[in-house]
This record gives C-alpha cells, structure tokens and sequence, in this order.
C-alpha cells in the first residue's frame, strides 16, 4: 500500500501580546498616562510602543509607533462632512474599524512590544457605541490579552452627585466594553483642589455603602428632590458590586508601580515571560490585592489633608 503525502505541519500558535487600552473621559489624563507608564514599563525592561487611536488628538507630546490620524483625522471629517467634532469622532471610529486592516499591517512589526493605545476621550464611544467595542475585540482576535484602563479625575469623589454620576459611567463602560477592566482615580494631588472629601479615600477606591453619601446628598436642597433616583442608582451600582478604583499620580513611581501591578494581574501579563521574574516577584503580583487597602492609606496620607472636625462633629453634621 502506498501512503498520501504526510499532512502539513501544524503552524505554531501565534504568541501572546499584552498591552493596555487607555479610556476615560476628555482631560482625564489618558495622554498623560500613556507617556508616563512608557516610561516606567521601558525603565523595568519591557519594550513598549504607544499607539495613537484618537483622532481628534493633535501634537502628542511623545513618539507614537502608530498614529490613526495617518488614516482619518477629525478636523478633516469636520469640514468635509460638516460635522460636529461629536458627530466626527463617531465617524472617524467607524472608518477605522471598516479599515482595519490598516491597523493591522501597523502591528505587525510590533509583535514583540507591550503595547499602550490611547484611546478617544467620548464616553459615548464606551457606553453605548460599538465601534470601539468592535476594534478591542478585533484586537483580541489577533491574539492581544489586553486590559481596559478606564482614568476618572479624582477631584470628583468631592462632590458627592458627580462621583454617583461616575460610578454609573464606569458600570455601564465595563459592561459594554466587556475587557478586564481597572479603573483609576487619575490626578491624586489635585484630589482636594474643588473641595474636602466627605470620608476616608478607601470609602471611594472600594465603593463602599453608599448611603452615607446619598445622605449627604438629601443634605442639599437641590438635590433633595432627586433623593429617590439618587437612591436607586446607588443600588444599581451596588447590586452588581462591580466598580473600585485605584489611585494613581503619574509622577508617583510607587503609584504607577500599584497600577501596573494591577493592570498586570488583569490580563496576565504578571505569568507570562516578557520579563525574568524570580517567584518572589511572581508572588508578590499574585497577591498583591492583600496589600490594596495599605497602599490607599498611604496615598491617602500623602494627598488627603486630615480632617480638624472630630468624630462627634461631623455625626452632627450629617
């Protein structure tokens, strides 16, 4: 008897990439973030490339290995469709994600980098919009283990409407956007710039019962009337108990390192062999959720003046 020909060998598996996807709203510090943790990733000995996915973005302050305004930029849709730069941005995502393999071919030369993308700063795109959503699964198709790094300014949690306000913004990015998600209070020495926070910082980093914030809340007479929508959407946020925060100072490096390390733990990257790692090291990623609650006492210590009320003060004021 005579054998066929022997089958073809099986390709090896494409290799793993890791990387970050960089949301949140406009002047959150996601361009920011993006220079600053290169930085820091390159100093620990990863190979990291920033890519551009914001095409309203103009003079970035840094080298990007890709930008997307080589493909589409906003102030060209604006005025040759008459747009809106809203209306624009929807539509410079949808053009790049009918082109994606423009995107594609620009990756490729970057298979062995920890890759960093900068992303829009409208919530739209992250809430409701699939554009967006489509390109990040498109990513992971192409083998990219990537976390979604959603920034909130900080100064938010002062105000106790708009620090609702972004809890049910972050809930609804990470049920639509459907990635390992970590969200960050970015800005942490301007978190006391528009006013005292009403509780310690870790009542905010770990979301904790929000009706003491609500009652807050019934304290002011505008927001008195809204009392029963404000209760029911804490209860959304705490039913699916899904939302905390890390805090971050981009020029803290034991803040950066914080993320990282938590960034690292939500796709992976802490067990794959981009770097030599002792098991030490390993361990220490491994669990180093053990330790969230001294590092948010520290930073709170830093960045959070001490209250001069005392305790039976501030049960009288509320």
């Amino acid at each position: 008897m005579s054998c066929g020909p022997a089958p073809p060998p099986v390709p090896p598996p494409a290799p793993l990439r890791f990387g970050q996807v960089v949301i949140g709203p406009a002047g959150s510090g996601k361009t920011t973030y993006c220079r600053g943790m290169a930085e820091f990733l390159r100093l620990l000995g990863r190979k990291v490339a920033v890519v551009n996915l914001d095409p309203a973005s103009e003079g970035v302050p840094f080298a990007c290995a890709v930008d997307v305004s080589e493909l589409v930029a906003l102030g060209d849709v604006m005025d040759g469709l008459r747009l809106g730069p809203n209306g624009g941005l929807l539509y410079c995502m949808e053009y790049l994600e009918a082109n994606l393999d423009w995107l594609r071919a620009r990756l490729q030369p970057l298979a062995d980098h920890y890759v960093l993308f900068d992303c829009p700063g409208q919530v739209e795109l992250y809430t409701h919009q699939t554009s967006v959503k489509n390109i990040f699964a498109q990513l992971a198709q192409w083998n990219f283990r990537l976390t979604a790094v959603h920034l909130v300014d900080s100064h938010y949690c002062a105000d106790p409407a708009k620090f609702i306000s972004v809890l049910c913004t972050s809930l609804s990015t990470m049920l639509h956007v459907e990635l390992p998600h970590v969200n960050v209070l970015s800005k942490m020495d301007l978190i006391e710039q528009y006013g005292k926070l009403a509780f310690n910082l870790d009542f905010y980093t770990e979301v904790m019962d929000l009706s003491y914030l609500l009652e807050h809340l019934a304290a002011d007479p505008f927001f008195k009337k809204f009392l029963r929508l404000n209760q029911k959407l804490a209860e959304v946020i705490q039913d699916y108990s899904l939302v905390s925060f890390v805090p971050l100072n981009v020029q803290d490096k034991d803040s950066m390192l914080q993320v990282m390390r938590v960034v690292d733990k939500a796709n992976g990257c802490c067990y794959g062999d981009l770097e030599e790692r002792n098991i030490q090291a390993m361990m220490s990623a491994a669990v180093g959720a053990e330790f969230h609650f001294d590092a948010t006492l520290g930073v709170q210590e830093r960045y959070v003046g001490a209250s001069e009320q005392t305790i039976e003060e501030e049960v009288r004021d509320l």
